[in-house]
This record gives structure tokens, C-alpha cells and sequence, in this order.
């Protein structure tokens, strides 16, 4: 077998070029970043990230707020639970009241 020639040269180009399209295609096709010819990272360009991201962080405002509401609600409920009996008994009879008749009451 002679290696000085041109073919030699040629196959051997043509074998790298097929094991990084082949090496390509298993990266993509398993969710691994895809990378340049120098090594560099190569994000695919997705029209829908931008709705995505912005559904996201609607959805992450509706949660952050749900969880203050809860928090709150989980500190009356500590309140209820470390108050005697006698002070919350009075508390919840306050809020029976109508709120007309709160009112006048707690001004005098």
C-alpha cells in the first residue's frame, strides 16, 4: 500500500468529515450542546423562547404572589393557634359585628 499520494490524503479528510457529521447528529439528536469548529457553543434560535420566557415569568408573578398571600394566611393562623382561647373568642365576636356597629364601637 502506498501512503504518498493524493487518495490517501483525500480519504483521510473524507473520514473526518464524515465522523463529525455523524458526532453532530448524535449530539443534537440527545439534547447536547452543539459546538463550532473551535470548540464554541452553539444555541439553536427558537421563535417561541421569547413567549415562553415571558409565560414563565407571568406564571413565577402569579406564584410569588400566591405564596405572600398563603404566608400571610399561615401567620394568622399561628396567631389563632398561640392566642388563648379567651382573646381570639373576643377577636372573632369583633368581626361578627357589623362593620357599622365596629366602627362606632371602637371610636368611643
Amino acid at each position: 500500500m502506498h501512503f504518498g499520494g493524493p487518495t490517501f490524503v483525500l480519504a483521510i479528510i473524507a473520514m473526518s468529515m464524515i465522523a463529525w457529521v455523524i458526532t453532530t447528529a448524535i449530539r443534537a439528536r440527545h439534547g447536547y450542546p452543539l459546538t463550532d469548529d473551535w470548540g464554541g457553543r452553539v444555541d439553536k434560535q427558537d421563535p417561541q423562547s421569547d413567549e415562553r420566557a415571558k409565560a414563565l415569568q407571568s406564571q413565577n408573578g402569579e406564584l410569588k404572589s400566591e405564596v405572600v398571600r398563603l404566608a400571610e394566611r399561615i401567620e394568622v393562623l399561628e396567631r389563632i393557634a398561640t392566642d388563648r382561647g379567651i382573646e381570639t373568642a373576643a377577636q372573632i365576636e369583633a368581626l361578627r359585628r357589623p362593620a357599622r356597629t365596629r366602627t362606632t364601637n371602637d371610636a368611643q
